[in-house]
């Protein structure tokens, strides 16, 4: 009896230690002049995303119309309170003006500070902080302007014509957007930014996107785990070496980089991509120079803050450098190609905006008289721009943006709401929610790409489009991401309509959960072949 009562306290003493530390935070947002969301033990307000009830884009639209006139309020992340900032001026505050108190994100996996080789999401770009974030934009900055852009420009057009060119003499014109424009994504990575050339339509078991395919499902049980640990022990996870991303996988993508930087600095080979610019940028060969950025560059294209401008050389370790080839997979292979997919869709669905943009297309080939496709030219090209940004509007890739508090700050509207964010706190900023406000976009639910014409985008506040993010800590690779869209999007139509057939979901669903932006299922189109 004793001992059964002596298990029964401890168990009774564990209880009320888990629940002392997934309450303790429950009442942060009670002095605050804000609403706040209600808040369930373990889930916080999160709970309908973590049970599936919800695809993250619209459970994000969902909080954002929870509380119309209130330009912040509170919600709590598992046990993490996390400010929701609506208004588009306190965005601006808190993304550009006062960036120095919000100049991280949320803790991914270490931050770099582990300096296990097979910790690789930790060294990224996307999850440094501080001044090592600072040395590290600058250095890379240099890497995405327009002028490399155009250099790379010539490898993705390759990957363009060999998927176009196995699509014409395929003899099934049913195609599956997933599985087409993730091997196309490979294609793309793999040549860009690791030096491997891959034709992933006739080789379609090869082993980078096999591995690259087993990497990226985040879905399993074992991923969700590590998410979870870190949400909960962000400090612990980072020292024990927890990534994102299994060991096996990185060891691999790792490798691969490695050999090729080997060879190159062996042999003395020069190839315009994103490893040759690594390297480059290591050696402090890369500094930022004026160059003058094309007008018709896109409405969706982030420019670079002076801070990235700013020359600075950082001494990348080679798993560092191995970490900014390795992100590129991981923005490019699921990001890239689901947005295609929900572009090509929008386009079956809207075949009146299909066939103007085919128009486009078709004048742009007379005046290239027989020439390929260049940056330049692609460009220029204002309809397909409308396109893509009213895509990106309807469906962002990030469906909301976050900062961390690194000091207290005074949040202050100027017009009576004041209060003090603590250090340490986080910061979601909702682009799903205002991307599909009827205050900034009238009848947002509508595709419609005239929103995004050169009289129309005049009117659009730069602080409610957000599809690249904002600020200094914006996306660094906007350039190659509409680049590598354009162009292929560009090809397919050039070449073939694409339209809907029986197996085509229409509406589409999306998958639910607290997962990148991707379709429930598979979603099938026929690519029908042009006269000639």
């Amino acid at each position: 009896m004793d001992i059964n009562l002596g298990v029964l306290v401890v168990f009774v003493l564990i209880v009320g230690f888990l629940y002392r530390l997934l309450t303790k935070n429950n009442g942060y947002f009670h002095d605050k002049p804000i609403p706040s969301m209600a808040v369930t033990p373990f889930l916080g307000s999160t709970g309908p995303l973590m049970l599936r009830k919800y695809t993250f884009g619209d459970f994000v639209e969902h909080i954002y119309n929870k509380y119309p006139n209130a330009k912040v309020f509170g919600l709590f992340d598992t046990i993490n309170p996390i400010f929701v900032v609506r208004d588009p001026e306190l965005i601006k505050k808190i993304t550009i003006k006062d960036f120095d108190h919000f100049i991280d994100h949320r803790p991914v996996f270490g931050n770099g500070e582990n300096d296990s080789p097979y910790v690789l999401f930790g060294k990224t770009l996307f999850a440094m902080t501080g001044q090592k974030w600072r040395d590290m934009r600058a250095t890379l900055s240099p890497a995405f302007t327009g002028s490399k852009m155009r250099q790379m420009f010539e490898l993705v057009i390759e990957c363009c014509e060999s998927v176009t060119e196995f699509q014409l003499k395929h003899k099934s014109r049913s195609v599956e957007l997933n599985d087409l424009f993730k091997r196309f994504s490979t294609d793309v990575i793999a040549s860009c930014a690791f030096g491997v050339r891959l034709d992933s339509f006739r080789d379609p078991d090869n082993d980078f996107y096999k591995n690259g395919k087993q990497m990226m499902r985040f879905e399993r049980l074992s991923v969700t785990l590590r998410i979870f640990a870190n949400q909960f022990f962000p400090t612990l996870t980072g020292k024990l070496g927890i990534d994102v991303i299994d060991r096996e996988h990185n060891r691999y993508f790792s490798a691969l980089i490695m050999n090729a930087i080997q060879e190159r600095t062996a042999k003395g080979i020069v190839r315009t991509d994103m490893i040759n610019l690594l390297l480059q940028a290591r050696a402090g060969l890369l500094k930022h120079q004026h160059e003058k950025e094309l007008a018709a560059e896109g409405f969706a294209t982030v420019r670079e803050s002076e801070l990235g401008k700013a020359n600075s050389a950082f001494n990348m370790t080679d798993t560092e450098m191995i970490a900014q080839a390795f992100v590129f997979f991981l923005a490019g292979f699921e990001t890239v190609s689901s947005t295609l997919m929900l572009m090509t869709h929008d386009l079956v669905v809207h075949q009146d905006v299909q066939q103007k943009l085919v128009e486009e297309i078709l004048e742009t080939e007379d005046t290239l008289a027989g020439k390929k496709l260049n940056y330049e030219t692609l460009q220029k090209m204002q309809y397909m721009d409308m396109v893509v940004s009213e895509s990106l509007r309807m469906r962002p890739a990030a469906v909301l943006l976050d900062r961390v508090c690194v000091r207290d700050y005074v949040l202050d509207d100027g017009h009576g709401l004041k209060f003090t964010m603590d250090s340490g706190t986080a910061v979601w900023i909702p682009t799903q929610g205002i991307h599909m406000d009827p205050k900034f976009y009238p009848n947002p639910e509508r595709f419609d790409p005239e929103r995004f014409s050169p009289e129309n985008r005049k009117s659009i506040d730069p602080l409610t489009y957000l599809p690249f993010g904002v600020g200094p800590r914006n996306c660094i690779g906007s350039r190659f991401a509409l680049m590598e869209i354009k162009a292929i999007l560009y090809y397919l139509l050039l070449n073939f309509k694409i339209a809907r057939n029986e197996q085509t979901p229409v509406p589409l669903k999306l998958r639910k959960g607290f997962t990148t932006i991707s379709a429930e299922g598979e979603v099938f189109v026929d690519l029908v072949k042009r006269q000639q």
